[in-house]
């Protein structure tokens, strides 16, 4: 067989191979134009349009003496090959000596190609150091493929238990519909991001949709890029508009988009629900409306037609109390309409499972079950229960015994738990490892200029809230003379932080405020009246220059002392190195002002966070501090009821903030209350969040806390993937995989890597790799320190991506070299030759579980008996040497026979391990799928959560993966012919 070079032109019915894709196998040309080529792989279903210019595809053509298979089954030894219109026909005999005819259209999906012995005959013989990285690259991509972690041990995170259960426990679900609703600052971005990236890499989801709030957009794009490497796109209406084809959601795989761009636009609602989603991710849902009187909001009305025909969909929201039922519900009824159909059954059903929720309270805190909760419990578990309850409450039993008869009893609730297995919600009571808070707050003295333009802003037919609130703005817009000195010069809390910077000249400071211009020229103000070197951070800087700013804060030695953020609140990055923060301002959402606490009060934080709030007294930020004190107790805790607060007393709370009610219909400005004072808005304040807070804690469900941080689990998820990270095992593959693809690399740090593009590369790019070169890090630890390094592990794209490179080319796949043995005849030739064993099939099918690439190996000598077991391919590796390419060309072409006998007596040796290997496998798919139907089937009983949708598509996984895992094909990848001397 051969494969000719590409055609000038294309006919549809040719028959091509994806060089990047070679496990797709053969493909069917459907259509092509001026600038592209559409593909039909009917091997796994999956269709492919490529740019005729630079396309990765090779016209496969077979030659007299090869034989082929038809997708009939039947075996066709060629004799000759004519073109009638552009297509291929082939002519010989079938097994029956019969003469028949073959069009190329007919040929078998699953062609078995066999370069390596074309190329090595031919005389195209690579090093053999590529030889040996590509044989490591298969053993290290089989491993890669077969991990349970895939998707989850390669993100820039820390490794948290509960973040890692909920990921683990949602992603490996078909179809995944849950609701992430833990509290603030305990990781829901994460949780989310790593259920995205194991879908994606295991092949259960290919297309994905993220919508967002407006403010939260770009935050998301840096978060899934900078933590799990992967590319969304930002949709709104300049990208719909410049996008090519009839529906611009269909142009891309991983998109992102705000709510409020669609919300106003029919028709870009309708592409979206047309483009077809596989994943849909909600953000902030507590904001979709929806209620038993009024129906659905417009917000709420898209996700649900969206959920309608996508299989997966994942809601974040860290308040689904603080909506009461009614809001719960409506949460749930996105995710599963036909389970939570009834507000009032979904009352009622609650109200059962509270005995339930008390009875495992009182097993956790006493470690017995009084008879009241072990009736409670048969309620769920029937009679089944009474013999771990008397195991529980039986003196004479060991505390081992004990422990493990809990531990069941646990175990089973958390699996029949009411809604425990599509809402998770971990909450600080619950979760260690959060810092303690402190604040301190620097009243300073209003300036006359400022008092003047506060003064003139108030007096405003329409006064503006931001100006009261940051006096700065009030002093830029009403002050207006010649020579006038910029606001920091008038402002106290300049040089209030000039000290406070003095004071702290060891410490690193995160200052936050909410403008970008403020940002701007307080950094200004700092290098110019004391000499400090500020990093700066906001929105009109790229993502490079973020960075760079981020890195220089992050730099122990020569970095930045200090790093002021707008109010972006750079982005969800980690500053768990600093813990002091100057809140140069304050928000009036509540929200932002833990989410920039949150910039540093993160698990894993090992230092109180010290608050400095500067305030000047007499404008809103006096009032706005005293709120979020004494009302809300905001800076010393989280704030749960923050948000139902401030949107019950909002138009109340910013009149009294700007100390100005708004303008009446007479034009004369409306009276406030009579109780309208301080006192009375904070005690007001106060009473509220007191309440929302005890009715949260009141509502604690100890069960779902259990189940949502998998204390279900007796496995150690932290240690399982910090077994996955093997640094220095990957930093030596990686450097040898840069050196094959012609990267130049060089020392940065302990640690760390620079990675270039060099002059002699093979290849035009690079996975994930910037023409400007990137500093890479292999260790966890480094990574979470330094933002401007790439975290690169087995799965990155730079390692992952490379490999796919590596495996899909010819690079390596052939060898020659000598060996000195005294042990060994001079003369002698041997033949290593690697196989491996693959199935074909739609990536949902994740065959790879079962069936990765799997690397057979064979080591034949003269007499065609196979040494693999007698010699490691390590230890022979290291004693071989190089001989010279024209040499072994010569060579090679004497013992042309010799190669062709022997080829197939490896080929032969390997066979006889193929069907064990496959029949494991196949046993491994069923026993496995077989499992999980049995729990949900038997879970369904008694937790209607379990979906139909879920057991009908496990048996039908099962089908279609057994079926291709025996189509599964031996394949020869490389050879190297060894010789003695």
């Amino acid at each position: 067989m051969e494969q000719a070079e590409q055609m000038a032109s294309f006919v549809p019915g040719q028959r091509w191979i994806s060089d990047t894709e070679i496990e797709q196998g053969l493909g069917t040309v459907l259509t092509f134009d001026a600038r592209t080529i559409t593909l039909l792989y009917p091997a796994t279903g999956e269709t492919r349009v490529y740019r005729l210019e630079n396309s990765p595809l090779t016209r496969v053509q077979f030659e007299p003496g090869d034989s082929v298979a038809s997708h009939e089954g039947w075996i066709l030894t060629v004799t000759s090959v004519e073109e009638k219109n552009g297509l291929l026909v082939y002519t010989g005999t079938d097994e029956t000596g019969e003469v028949r005819e073959l069009p190329e259209a007919g040929l078998d999906n699953f062609i078995e190609f066999n370069k390596p012995q074309d190329r090595m005959l031919a005389g195209q013989i690579d090093l053999n150091s590529n030889f040996s990285l590509r044989y490591q690259t298969l053993s290290h991509y089989n491993h890669l493929c077969q991990s349970p972690w895939l998707g989850l041990s390669g993100a820039r995170a820390s490794l948290i238990p509960h973040q890692l259960h909920i990921a683990h426990e949602v992603a490996d679900r078909y179809a995944p519909r849950v609701l992430l609703a833990d509290e603030v600052g305990l990781g829901k971005t994460i949780e989310a991001g790593l259920i995205i990236n194991r879908q994606l890499l295991t092949g259960r989801a290919s297309r994905v949709l993220i919508l967002v709030p407006e403010p939260l957009v770009h935050q998301w794009l840096v978060e899934m890029l900078r933590r799990f490497n992967l590319r969304f796109s930002v949709f709104d209406e300049e990208r719909c508009r410049n996008a090519d084809g009839d529906n611009p959601f269909s142009s891309e795989q991983l998109v992102l988009a705000s709510i409020s761009f669609l919300r106003n636009s029919p028709e870009h609602q309708q592409q979206l629900i047309e483009a077809g989603w596989d994943l849909l991710v909600v953000d902030e849902a507590h904001h979709l409306e929806w209620t038993v009187e009024n129906g659905a909001g417009p917000d709420y009305t898209l996700v649900e037609k969206l959920g309608e025909d996508t299989p997966g969909i994942l809601l974040l929201t860290a308040t689904p109390e603080q909506l009461g039922h009614a809001g719960h519900f409506a949460r749930l009824r996105l995710l599963d309409p036909d389970r939570f159909h009834s507000l009032e059954a979904f009352r009622e059903e609650e109200a059962r499972y509270e005995p339930i929720a008390e009875a495992a309270r009182e097993l956790l805190d006493t470690g017995r079950i009084s008879e009241q909760a072990a009736d409670n419990l048969r309620t769920l578990l029937g009679t089944e229960a009474d013999g771990l309850i008397a195991i529980v409450n039986d003196p004479d039993q060991t505390e081992e015994t004990h422990t493990k008869a809990r531990e069941q009893i646990i175990r089973t609730l958390l699996d029949r738990h009411g809604t425990g297995r599509i809402l998770f919600r971990n909450t600080r009571a619950a979760v260690p490892g959060f810092p303690g808070r402190a604040v301190q707050s620097y009243p300073q003295e209003l300036p006359e200029l400022y008092s003047i333009a506060l003064e003139e802003n108030a007096a405003s037919d329409q006064p503006v809230l931001n100006q009261q609130v940051f006096p700065e703005l009030a002093y830029s817009a009403h002050i207006k003379v010649e020579d006038m000195d910029p606001w920091w010069k008038v402002d106290p809390r300049t040089d209030w932080l000039v000290n406070l910077l003095k004071l702290l000249r060891k410490e690193k400071v995160l200052v936050i405020c909410a403008n970008a211009s403020t940002a701007m020229d307080l950094e200004s103000a700092l290098r110019i009246t004391a000499g400090t070197q500020a990093s700066v951070f906001h929105e009109g800087m790229s993502i490079v220059e973020r960075d760079r700013a981020a890195a220089w804060f992050a730099e122990k030695e020569h970095g930045a002392q200090v790093l002021i953020c707008s109010e972006i609140g750079s982005e969800g990055r980690n500053f768990q190195f600093a813990h002091h923060l100057v809140l140069f301002d304050m928000p009036v959402n509540p929200d932002l002002l833990e989410q920039r606490i949150g910039r540093l009060d993160r698990i894993g934080q090992k230092e109180t966070i010290r608050i400095h709030v500067p305030y000047i007294k007499g404008t809103g930020q006096e009032r706005l501090f005293h709120w979020y004190n004494e009302g809300l107790n905001a800076f010393a805790d989280t704030c749960p009821a923050g948000s139902f607060v401030y949107s019950n007393l909002q138009g109340e709370l910013q009149a009294w903030l700007l100390d100005a009610m708004p303008m009446g219909e007479d034009g004369e400005r409306e009276q406030p209350p009579a109780d309208w004072n301080f006192d009375t808005i904070i005690a007001r304040s106060h009473a509220m969040n007191e309440e929302v807070a005890q009715h949260l804690r009141r509502g604690r469900d100890r069960l779902l806390e259990l189940n949502s941080r998998g204390a279900g689990s007796n496995r150690d998820l932290v240690g399982e993937i910090r077994s996955e990270d093997t640094p220095k095992t990957l930093s030596k593959y990686a450097e040898k995989l840069f050196e094959s693809f012609g990267l130049d690399t060089e020392d940065h740090s302990k640690n760390a890597l620079i990675v270039r593009p060099g002059s002699q590369m093979s290849v035009t790019s690079y996975p994930a790799l910037p023409e400007d070169g990137t500093t890479i890090t292999f260790d966890r630890d480094t990574a979470l320190s330094r933002e401007d390094m790439q975290f690169v592990t087995w799965e990155h794209p730079m390692i992952r991506e490379a490999m796919d490179m590596l495996l899909t080319s010819e690079t390596g796949n052939t060898a020659c070299c000598v060996i000195k043995s005294k042990g060994l005849k001079p003369g002698l030739m041997l033949m290593e030759a690697i196989f491996v064993i693959e199935a074909s099939g739609s990536k949902n099918l994740q065959l790879q579980r079962f069936l990765p690439p799997t690397v057979l190996r064979t080591l034949i000598d003269p007499a065609l008996n196979n040494l693999d077991a007698k010699v490691p391919f390590a230890s022979l590796d290291a004693q071989l040497q190089k001989l010279k390419t024209s040499t072994a060309r010569k060579v090679v072409k004497s013992q042309r026979e010799a190669v062709i006998k022997m080829t197939k007596a490896a080929e032969n040796h390997a066979k006889g391990q193929v069907a064990d290997i496959v029949n494991t496998a196949c046993q491994n798919l069923m026993n496995s799928i077989t499992q999980e139907i049995r729990r949900l089937a038997a879970l369904k009983a008694v937790n209607p959560n379990i979906r139909d949708e879920e057991i009908e598509f496990l048996k039908q996984q099962a089908a279609m993966g057994y079926q291709q895992l025996q189509k599964a094909q031996l394949r020869l990848d490389a050879i190297r012919l060894i010789f003695t001397t």
